[in-house]
């Protein structure tokens, strides 16, 4: 019979896919955790930002609020003039490997001033 393949023919060929796919694999899986990273830290800049906002439209200081829901490491700049309060918090992400560089997460927030806290001048 010459249509029939010897058994084993394919001995060893899972394990040079495997040693050749796993590269790629683990270079995904950081890629997605790298993402997961930065989505959750601009989740937390934008909660802060809104929060800095909204204190510093009532009157209040809007940084201590935005320093305490920031993550670590965050600037936290406020600007704004007759009518309204811009809050921006920025921070660097750090990906998971020593030579790679960051991803700088930047999120903003505006609040109308309360009509009280308007400043003169």
């Amino acid at each position: 019979m010459s249509g029939c393949r010897r058994l084993g023919g394919d001995r060893g060929a899972f394990t040079v896919e495997l040693a050749a796919g796993l590269p790629a694999l683990m270079l995904l899986l950081f890629v997605g955790l790298t993402a997961v990273s930065a989505v959750v830290t601009r989740a937390q800049c934008l909660d802060a930002a809104r929060e800095a906002a909204l204190a510093e439209a009532r009157g209040e200081r809007g940084s201590p609020v935005a320093a305490r829901m920031a993550p670590p490491g965050a600037e936290i700049r406020l600007d704004g003039d007759r009518e309204s309060v811009t809050a921006t918090v920025v921070v660097r992400v750090k990906l998971f490997g020593a030579h790679v560089p960051g991803i700088t997460v930047t999120a903003s927030a505006v609040a109308a001033r309360e009509p009280a806290t308007v400043p003169v001048g």
